[in-house]
């Protein structure tokens, strides 16, 4: 070959580079931009997690609480969404708490992105949308759909192996960035274990009396449509099943498992007074028997591989073509919450939660996300 003709190969390298450079500069950008909250009529103020654990100001991981006050005293309730920023029920669950709930007694205090920097990247490897988009009658309503951990570059590197620093559970070196595997946190720990600690200071601080972590699992999984329970919440949680039963929303309950340490129902219900509950929904982006993993499967739940799963028996929960869309998964876990404040009410009369204006599930399955999502001035 010509020193012409490397020249120009050469050239045609260089500019296929550059293109895959501005591209990837594109989807970093997008990533990087924060989603809109809207703060709901309930809202009386918005905090930081870093003022409940110094160590958390001016990094990645500090992250706002919306705080919606009742006029009436009672107790305080946290509910946890983002942990997981891959499972977009649990965050659009919190953000129509923020956006429609107005307590009437007592205190709700939700923290939408509770691992903010998992919603800075996605899944590469796993071809993950980077977010989708909600329909309103006003416009449309863009979030991120981040990454199950926390991004690496505000923690890196990840070891070998990973040692849960209270317990001596021994995981692999990637869930060092799970924020459900590094609770209760340490103050001299990696950024995901202060974050932990700073969810776990909050809860202290402020004497939260239930707390309510929200999540997604594969339809394969065991644990799914599922209630997970600290013992101590645990005679809450069955009266919750119980009711959600009579109701018609099949949901399971589990204890939560004494040797699986850094989880929230196991580490805040050992560390702290609250009372602490887990909450799982039924997402085939979650699991392995998928097919494309893009927006249309995050917001319809709707895959040819898990109906014929289903079809084998290989599944934990009811699939068929009508898949488990993003109404469905968001409305049940609004609709366990809006549960779990009457019977804690019930229970422990002398510090009560009552919230109105919760979207329950034939609310959101009737008239869709978009109908309880503000517009941003």
């Amino acid at each position: 070959m010509t020193w012409r003709g490397n020249k120009a190969t050469a050239g045609i390298i260089l500019a296929v580079a550059l293109i895959i450079a501005y591209a990837a500069a594109q989807s970093f950008l997008v990533m990087a931009q924060d989603d809109v909250i809207v703060k709901g009529p309930g809202v009386s103020e918005i905090r930081m997690l870093g003022e409940y654990f110094s160590g958390l100001k001016n990094t990645a991981g500090d992250t706002e609480i919306y705080i919606l006050r009742g006029p009436k005293p009672g107790g305080r309730a946290l509910v946890l969404g983002g942990t997981h920023p891959n499972e977009p029920s649990g965050y659009m669950s919190a953000i129509l708490l923020i956006e429609n709930a107005r307590p009437q007694v007592g205190e709700l205090w939700v923290i939408p992105q509770s691992n903010l920097t998992g919603f800075t990247h996605n899944d590469a490897q796993e071809a993950s949308p980077q977010g989708f988009t909600i329909p309103t009658s006003w416009g449309e309503r863009y979030f991120r759909y981040g990454s199950r951990a926390t991004n690496p570059i505000n923690q890196w590197p990840d070891p070998d192996i990973y040692i849960h620093a209270s317990s001596g559970q021994r995981l692999s070196g990637s869930e060092v960035r799970n924020l459900n595997r590094a609770f209760p946190g340490r103050a001299d720990g990696n950024l995901t274990e202060k974050i932990a600690l700073g969810i776990t200071e909050l809860i202290c601080q402020e004497n939260i009396d239930l707390t309510i972590d929200l999540h997604e699992a594969s339809p394969e999984y065991p644990v799914i449509n599922a209630i997970v329970a600290h013992e101590r919440a645990m005679p809450m949680a069955a009266s919750v099943a119980m009711n959600l039963q009579l109701d018609g929303i099949n949901i399971g309950l589990e204890p939560s498992p004494a040797n699986l340490r850094g989880l929230t129902h196991r580490e805040l219900g050992d560390h702290t007074d609250t009372l602490a509950i887990l909450m799982e929904t039924a997402n085939p982006s979650q699991g392995r028997l998928r097919g494309r993993t893009d927006e249309a499967l995050a917001l319809t739940g709707k895959d040819d591989g898990y109906v014929k799963a289903a079809q084998l028996g290989r599944l934990f929960v009811p699939y068929d073509e009508g898949g488990h869309p993003l109404e469905e998964r968001v409305g049940r876990h609004l609709t366990s919450i809006n549960e779990f404040f009457i019977v804690y009410a019930e229970m422990y009369p002398e510090s009560p939660v009552t919230v109105e204006g919760i979207p329950l599930l034939w609310d959101i399955e009737k008239n869709g996300l978009g109908a309880y999502l503000l517009q941003p001035k």
